[in-house]
């Protein structure tokens, strides 16, 4: 007998994704004879196996509709947002049934718990859940790593990740500063990798060439999310901005300072 089908939506980016690992294992303690799959964009892939909730991931992409193969599920469960826009998207795939939050514009979903404003952000889909009779912990946030060994890797072991960049630049701390960091971590012995996205590796540059740091060590647009996991869990402190590395950093139990502004720590900081 084929299992019944469960769908998560989370279509977002790499900090989301990270922040709702205590819902999906929640969701998998609490259904597991179901074939669990989560919609979430395929850069996000690499990471789905860790989390260690999901038989199987889809490319889905923010507010598009679902494949096929995700029609008619058992359970379809919203963690993107409030609604309605979402709720439209899982129900138009004809799910048994939905759990999500309340919106008065879906009548499907009038049950669910509410949205509270200013919540943060683990605990926000935790509560959902529990309150839909899905117990869930928010502290249950951690990767256990399985590390590959080459030269590659190791050549990053310890080392004090800085990571510069944000998707906004509003979340963004000026270069100056950073700079100012890199060169007094230097001064005390740190060993300085530099991260960043493809779209970040001009900022990493500037960092590098003002701190003489040397090339192998400055990895903006340089690595894709696996290896970046992998640098992460080897390091001895990460430092960043409101951004995905900072829930890395959390999820690898690692050392971070995380400069916030001007979203609230209250709702995305590490718990």
């Amino acid at each position: 007998m084929s299992r019944p089908l469960l769908v998560v939506l989370r279509p977002l980016g790499l900090g989301d994704f990270l922040t709702g690992v205590p819902a999906y294992r929640a969701i998998a303690r609490r259904f597991p004879t179901h074939r669990r799959v989560l919609a979430v964009p395929r850069a996000l892939h690499p990471l789905v196996g860790m989390t260690r909730a999901f038989d199987a991931a889809c490319n889905v992409e923010p507010l598009t509709p679902l494949p096929r193969e995700l029609f008619r599920a058992d359970i379809a469960i919203d963690l993107h947002g409030k609604g309605p826009a979402s709720h439209h998207i899982l129900l138009a795939s004809e799910p048994r049934r939905l759990i999500a939050f309340a919106n008065s514009q879906v009548p499907q979903s009038i049950a669910g718990a509410r949205w509270r404003a200013g919540e943060h952000e683990v605990r926000r889909w935790c509560r959902m859940l529990d309150e839909a009779g899905v117990p869930a912990d928010p502290s249950d946030l951690s990767f256990d790593a399985e590390l590959s060994s080459n030269d590659a890797n190791d050549a990053f072991e310890g080392a004090t990740i800085v990571h510069p960049g944000a998707a906004s630049e509003a979340r963004r701390w000026p270069l100056e500063r950073w700079i100012a960091v890199v060169r007094a971590l230097q001064h005390r012995g740190h060993r300085i990798v530099l991260t960043g996205s493809a779209s970040e590796a001009h900022l990493t540059a500037v960092i590098a060439r003002a701190t003489q740091l040397a090339s192998t060590m400055d990895l903006g647009g340089r690595t894709n999310l696996a290896m970046l996991g992998t640098i992460v869990a080897r390091a001895s402190l990460v430092l960043s901005t409101d951004t995905g590395m900072a829930h890395l950093a959390v999820a690898f139990r690692r050392p971070s300072v995380t400069i916030f502004g001007p979203t609230s720590p209250a709702t995305w900081g590490p718990p």
